[in-house]
């Protein structure tokens, strides 16, 4: 794919998802951090049909997607990207800068928006800190983001299998939030606005900004340079 198309994909999905944002935001400030539709009949929904065996399940796969698994997730696919070891190391450290960005900037809208969670007494698993948009729905999005962005780069006619991977459990973290009875569904609708809208900017940005080779041999992206494989 040229630079030139990237840049103007990402930052028509850049903004979208932001304008999306900010309207599920205002939404929220606007009621007071009171529940929207259908944020108290899913809750509900979760307190009628909780089995032990799903909610251990449930735990299980919430837990993934905060502490140091995300973390190395996004360390490894920087590491996968480029052919030499400078290549490799720059690419990690802007897969984790940006992932660490991220959580800076998702800390500070959550400390603005101050919004309580539902009721600690329907909790199924331990939360701390305010709610929208939801730390772990966000983090989870944002490493699955940039996963399968690492993979379109180290292999682009095997990424699928990756994007339906990290895609699933992406979206599985977010909703176990909502299962466990610890986020409003909102709160998660505006975890997955927040991480998509912050990738596609990240991803604007590089494609814009970044020199040719930084991560990719210009000779191991023909669609970049214009030219195409024989």
């Amino acid at each position: 794919m040229r630079r030139r198309t990237v840049v103007e994909f990402a930052g028509s999905a850049a903004l979208g998802l932001w304008a999306a944002f900010t309207v599920l935001t205002l939404a929220v400030v606007g009621r007071g951090g009171a529940p929207l539709f259908p944020d108290r009949a899913l809750l509900s929904w979760s307190l009628g049909h909780h089995p032990g065996a799903a909610q251990t399940l449930a735990r299980g796969i919430t837990y993934t997607g905060t502490g140091a698994v995300p973390y190395v997730l996004v360390a490894l696919s920087g590491l996968s990207v480029g052919r030499t070891r400078r290549q490799r190391l720059t690419a990690a450290a802007l897969w984790l800068s940006c992932l660490c960005a991220c959580q800076a900037l998702r800390l500070a809208v959550m400390s603005l928006v101050a919004r309580a969670r539902p009721p600690m007494g329907s909790w199924a698993t331990h939360a701390s800190g305010w709610s929208f948009p939801s730390g772990h729905t966000t983090t989870s999005a944002a490493t699955a983001g940039l996963v399968v962005v690492a993979a379109c780069l180290r292999s682009p006619r095997g990424r699928r299998p990756v994007w339906v991977l990290a895609g699933v459990w992406g979206v599985l973290v977010g909703l176990t939030r909502v299962y466990l009875r610890v986020h409003w569904f909102s709160d998660v609708i505006g975890g997955w606005l927040f991480a998509g809208a912050w990738l596609a900017t990240c991803l604007c940005a590089a494609a814009r900004c970044l020199p040719a080779g930084a991560v990719r041999d210009r000779e191991a992206d023909p669609a970049d340079s214009g030219a195409r494989p024989g």
